[in-house]
């Protein structure tokens, strides 16, 4: 238990440290910060999605590569509670269509995102 709780820690750090810099720097080439966020977590779907197809190849260590890569390094660069932080802001300056746009698009992303990374992982 405590391997898997150290794996998944020593994953988080850097995955929150890539998430923060990724936001910051494409923050000013968009409209506002959150299409930035839906960015990064469209990203990380993808390569959960990638990780869940190619995993299982991986023998005996698959688990830990899970563990360290999928919940640490990927569960802290995409995080929901960001997301609906956004959403909730968005909410309250009452902009109510982007809030909806933003929701949408982030969901209807992720899930394309992780089907395109479990496709990719069964290419030859």
């Amino acid at each position: 238990m405590l391997k898997s709780v150290l794996l998944v820690a020593l994953g988080a750090v850097p995955g929150a440290w890539l998430r923060f810099r990724l936001v910051n720097y494409f923050e000013p080439m968009l409209p506002a910060k959150h299409w930035s966020t839906l960015g990064v977590n469209v990203g990380a779907s993808f390569a959960l999605g990638l990780l869940a197809g190619l995993a299982p190849g991986c023998g005996p260590g698959a688990a830990q590569i899970l563990l360290l890569l999928g919940s640490g390094f990927l569960g802290s660069l995409s995080t929901f509670s960001i997301f609906m932080a956004e959403i909730f802001l968005l909410l309250q300056a009452e902009a109510p269509r982007e809030a909806a746009l933003l929701c949408g698009a982030s969901v209807l992303l992720g899930l394309l995102a992780v089907a395109a990374g479990l496709a990719v992982s069964d290419l030859p």
